[in-house]
């Protein structure tokens, strides 16, 4: 049986650059963040309509990486995430977003204790933004009563930081080892 992953937080905290090396560390597939990709091709001018486009687009991507069927599929981001992001642009969310249930085996929270970097892409760079980014992130996994872990640090020993938590997901029963 696959077990599902999910780098969940705020911009700018890694989760792009942690989820491949990641997924390689694992044995496993990495799915991108779907919204990085629309917002590439389509910009940024999103919609409530874009954002359940953007969450379905990004379940379509999970069912095909588990569809493959590895020991763990690395979701960079999920609908969790963009239901956070509706909450951030709109101050509200589609009811989609909390009919939505399928949830990844296990969340890593990332703090935002790196520093916010530009790419053209991201949009809630100030402090108070970042924070209220972060709060909602964590407010959405707490919510839901979903199992997760803080990750902090940065560099390499971010990458370690984040191998631990899942290691001691496995042996909470949260994940299960690959064979």
């Amino acid at each position: 049986m696959t077990a599902t992953i999910c780098l969940h937080g705020p911009e700018s905290t890694g989760k792009s650059t942690l989820g491949p090396r990641l997924a390689e560390a694992l044995g496993g597939i990495y799915v991108e963040e779907f919204g990085r990709t629309w917002s590439e091709a389509k910009g940024l001018g999103f919609t409530m309509t874009d954002l359940v486009a953007i969450a379905k687009g990004h379940m379509a991507a999970a069912r095909d990486a588990l569809n493959r069927r590895p020991p763990y599929v690395i979701l960079d981001t999920d609908p969790l995430m963009t239901a956070v992001w509706a909450d951030m642009l709109f101050g509200t969310r589609d009811p989609w977003f909390d009919r939505f249930k399928d949830t990844a085996d296990f969340y890593l929270m990332y703090d935002i204790d790196l520093p916010w970097v530009p790419d053209g892409t991201r949009m809630f760079g100030t402090d108070e933004l970042r924070t209220r980014f972060f709060e909602l992130s964590k407010a959405e996994l707490e919510r839901r009563n979903l199992p997760w872990a803080m990750i902090k640090g940065a560099g390499e020993e971010r990458f370690a930081n984040t191998m631990k938590a899942i290691e001691n997901a496995m042996r909470a029963g949260y994940l299960a080892e690959a064979a």
